[in-house]
């Protein structure tokens, strides 16, 4: 299943993509218990609520009937909180921006270069604290693409000259949508990094190391898991940075994409 949000009325609201209609979900399913968002969804979705939704997108004329005229696709899903995939190291939200589909990315001030690494994410649906392998496999809710944002600037030490550039991560994007885990496998995914049409990157995710699951696993056995968390996976094989000879410019269109999930694309702003 294809799980999107989208903007009604300048409200979230939750959405299934099927065959490239956005369909509003909960008037489709028709229950008024039915999750109206994608982090109510997330939170509580136990129960037949997925099934009600399959069930509800089976029905051509219930697709028919919800379908959303030109919607305006929303970060699917705002984190209750981010971890870097590699170290499982929570990031604030209050200090990085998280973008959705389409949107624009403002130049960061001061920054030389920017960087995005392609990744793909895990959003957690479930809970609790020292959860085995297979149980924290059960608890992931779905997959998205993320852009991990970083910034080169000047590197200065207590107000002295720049001493050469410093990264810093600013912001994320996600998107287009969350695929459910019975249609998505991530160690077989294909992943391409394009910037203005011209592929940067592309291969697959590395699954010599630890996999969603395991990583969710160790998390849980020093701290509470809980719904709504994302997990990036760090970038597959070396992703894109500024690579030798190249440096993503102030208005270009970065386009990430994968399998199943879309493409997720963002366009760099001319001021910052």
């Amino acid at each position: 299943m294809q799980l999107v949000t989208y903007d009604r009325g300048g409200a979230r609201r939750l959405g299934a993509l099927v065959a490239g209609t956005v369909v509003d979900l909960p008037d489709a399913v028709g229950h008024p218990s039915f999750p109206a968002t994608m982090e109510a969804l997330v939170a509580y979705h136990g129960g037949t609520t997925l099934d009600a939704a399959a069930f509800a997108l089976a029905r051509p004329e219930a697709v028919e009937t919800c379908a959303v005229p030109k919607p305006r696709l929303l970060v699917p899903i705002i984190p209750t909180s981010l971890r870097e995939f590699a170290v499982a190291r929570t990031s604030s939200n209050g200090h990085r921006r998280v973008l959705g589909p389409d949107e624009e990315m403002a130049w960061p001030a001061k920054a030389r270069y920017l960087g995005c690494e392609l990744e793909v994410a895990c959003i957690v649906g479930g809970g609790g604290h020292k959860l085995s392998r297979a149980r924290a496999s059960e608890a992931i809710f779905g997959y998205t693409l993320m852009g991990d944002w970083s910034a080169w600037r000047p590197h200065r030490t207590n107000g002295s000259r720049p001493r050469g550039l410093a990264a810093s991560a600013f912001a994320i994007s996600l998107g287009p949508c969350v695929l459910t885990p019975d249609e998505f496998d991530p160690g077989g995914v294909r992943l391409v990094a394009r910037i203005d049409d011209e592929v940067w990157s592309e291969g697959a995710l590395d699954v010599s190391g630890p996999s969603f699951p395991e990583i969710i696993a160790e998390v849980s056995r020093t701290e509470e898991v809980s719904p709504g968390e994302v997990y990036g996976s760090a970038a597959f094989g070396y992703g894109y940075r500024v690579d030798p000879g190249k440096a993503l410019h102030r208005g270009a269109r970065v386009d990430l994409v994968a399998d199943g999930i879309g493409t997720l694309s963002t366009r760099i702003g001319l001021r910052g």
